[in-house]
């Protein structure tokens, strides 16, 4: 593997319904609104030619001082078990997430695959990888921590996902 090649896997169980988590994972839009901490600009930024999905450029952080400017759309759909994305740009690579209902919880796990071509991480990572792994896992925490927010604070206000 390249210095500059992570495979940084995720995972998190969350009380809640695979639906309502599955809605709030997929709908990467809303992302900068229920995640504030790491995404910083979601902007709407065309259609990919072979999926005819929609692209978001990305604007996302993390704990060190480092600002990532990425695109990403999905590339596959199972709802509600899982669904698989590209990214290019600072990063480039592919990730999946996937969901499990298990009694009252959800175990998500999320596998991510990425070169990190921004030119400070790629050719800093021959000797900062285990710093720049342990940032992504901060923000990774951060989501959890915002994902189990966002649930709350759907229930108080009665949003529901009915399928």
């Amino acid at each position: 593997m390249a210095a500059n090649q992570y495979f940084m896997p995720t995972n998190w169980r969350i009380k809640g319904d695979i639906w309502e988590v599955y809605e709030i994972c997929s709908n990467f839009k809303d992302y900068q609104r229920w995640w504030p901490d790491v995404y910083l600009n979601i902007q709407e930024a065309g259609t990919d030619e072979e999926t005819g999905n929609e692209v978001y450029a990305i604007l996302s952080k993390a704990k060190l001082p480092y600002k990532l400017r990425w695109k990403s759309y999905k590339t596959t759909e199972h709802a509600p078990h899982s669904l698989s994305l590209k990214a290019s740009g600072d990063m480039v690579g592919h990730g999946t997430w996937r969901f499990e209902q298990e009694g009252e919880y959800v175990n998500v796990q999320f596998d991510w695959y990425v070169n990190a071509e921004k030119p400070i991480l790629k050719y800093l990572s021959p000797i900062m990888k285990p710093m720049f792994q342990s940032n992504h896992y901060w923000a990774m925490d951060r989501g959890k921590e915002s994902l189990e927010r966002e649930l709350e604070r759907r229930r108080k206000v009665g949003v529901s996902i009915v399928n």
